[in-house]
């Protein structure tokens, strides 16, 4: 019971659906008792952490990738025409409104995480150090979405939201893939500075 079935269907989903926040409120919210009395300060450091990480696992992405990607990364890696999570607040938001952001581009990250790791493990199996970076990053992306979800559910009683997931790359070639990934990842350089200027501020002691 517990959080375990709302971030199972986090990692099971992997279609490009377009949703919206459902918020769905009772007095059963499951995970909120599961709470650690430091959520809200290691959810604090957690997206610190992937704020000051994510530009060198882009540019350790974009070196094991080779050419093109090294010498044509503005355009091969432009992330215009991919899906990513819209992400409309900001400082002022209602900070349940900027929760409920967060978790929808955190469950979104996480999922294309898992699949930019699929392809590397089978592009590029020996670059190690690309590969760790990866699996530490989706384990501190996880952690993150359990403390969202304990939030939201203790704060606001909210335990279900509707997410979006990015398209999955299998059955692309090897070029597409290695541009998915790029795409994604310069895109997550973008969007995790601004979350973290946003959501920061919510978390203050």
């Amino acid at each position: 019971t517990g959080v375990v079935p709302f971030v199972a269907l986090l990692l099971l989903q992997r279609r490009p659906v377009a949703g919206r926040a459902l918020l769905v409120t009772g007095p059963g919210c499951p995970g909120h008792s599961l709470c650690r009395s430091n959520v809200q300060e290691q959810t604090r450091r957690q997206v610190a952490l992937l704020n000051a990480t994510a530009q060198d696992l882009f540019s350790l992405y974009l070196k094991c990738q080779g050419e093109p990607f090294s010498s044509d990364t503005d355009r091969l890696c432009n992330p215009s025409g991919i899906f990513f999570p819209a992400f409309r607040v900001n400082r002022t938001s209602e900070r349940k409104e900027v929760m409920v952001a967060m978790y929808k581009l955190f469950a979104f990250l996480n999922a294309s995480l898992g699949n930019i790791t699929r392809d590397q493990e089978e592009l590029n199996p020996t670059a190690k150090e690309l590969l760790d970076r990866l699996h530490n990053t989706t384990k501190t992306t996880r952690g993150l979405i359990s403390n969202l979800t304990c939030l939201l559910c203790k704060n606001y009683n909210i335990f279900q939201v509707d997410v979006s997931y990015g398209e999955s790359s299998k059955g692309k070639s090897t070029f597409k893939k290695k541009q998915q990934g790029c795409q994604v990842l310069r895109k997550y350089v973008q969007v995790i500075a601004q979350a973290a200027r946003v959501l920061l501020p919510h978390l203050s002691p």
